[in-house]
């Protein structure tokens, strides 16, 4: 068994917040999968199903970010995991928007939510790390991660989301290369390697001169009972050049 958390704040307000795209992943894989409803547990939203072969349980910490450790847990203990049964999707302020990438360990480079997961159950997670992009300077970075993705952002969040649904029975099943694969598809498809064939425009088909009619040559007036030419000199050379 394992547990994919999304990070994110609860309530209407926050929703479409780039603070809530873990949300929203665990949002998309519940709904594409089959997942069972959506129950208060664990201090926020529990559902359970299978990705491939693997059973899974998707946690929606309720507790605000700067307490997902307590929801996360909470749970980990309760069905005696370890941390690495453990996948965390949050947003990534050093990534470009629509970008994902996957890691294991290491630090929480200052976000609230993976530095109270860190304080309750170690470094040894997994993490689906998504790419929002950063503003440009750190006093603008509370007030961007609290606001709605804009009206432009929802092309790349869609293909985004839809990628990592489509990939993850990969990721559960421990193959993260299949995972990103299965993001790519989505967010940078490859193109196509075969150049477009050319329209070639048939211009005038051969055709077969039909040659000219051999021309007939005119009688020669013979006389009848001796078969001799009765024509005059003139006559003769006239005919010649006819």
């Amino acid at each position: 068994m394992q547990i994919f958390v999304g990070l994110g704040n609860p309530g209407a307000k926050y929703a479409g917040n780039r603070h809530n795209i873990g949300f929203m992943a665990l949002d998309r894989i519940a709904g594409d999968h089959g997942f069972g409803p959506w129950k208060a547990k664990f201090q926020g939203q529990l559902a359970e199903g299978r990705l491939g072969r693997e059973k899974v349980l998707l946690l929606k910490p309720e507790t605000f970010m700067n307490l997902s450790g307590q929801s996360v847990g909470e749970a980990m203990r309760f069905y005696k995991l370890e941390p690495g049964d453990v996948t965390v999707f949050h947003d990534e302020l050093d990534l470009a928007p629509g970008k994902c990438k996957v890691k294991t360990g290491g630090g929480h480079a200052g976000h609230n939510g993976l530095r109270s997961i860190h304080g309750h159950i170690g470094e040894a997670y997994r993490r689906v790390r998504l790419g929002i992009g950063h503003p440009g300077r750190k006093e603008l970075v509370a007030a961007y991660v609290l606001h709605d993705f804009h009206k432009a952002d929802q092309a790349w969040l869609d293909d985004l989301l839809r990628g990592m649904s489509d990939g993850a029975a990969h990721l559960a099943e421990g193959d993260p290369g299949k995972f990103m694969n299965a993001v790519a598809l989505r967010t940078a498809p490859p193109r196509s390697s075969k150049a477009p064939e050319k329209t070639v425009a048939k211009t005038v088909a051969k055709t077969e001169a039909t040659p000219p009619a051999a021309a007939t040559p005119k009688p020669v007036p013979e006389d009848s009972a001796s078969g001799a030419d009765t024509r005059n000199p003139l006559q003769r050379l006239a005919d010649k050049f006819r």
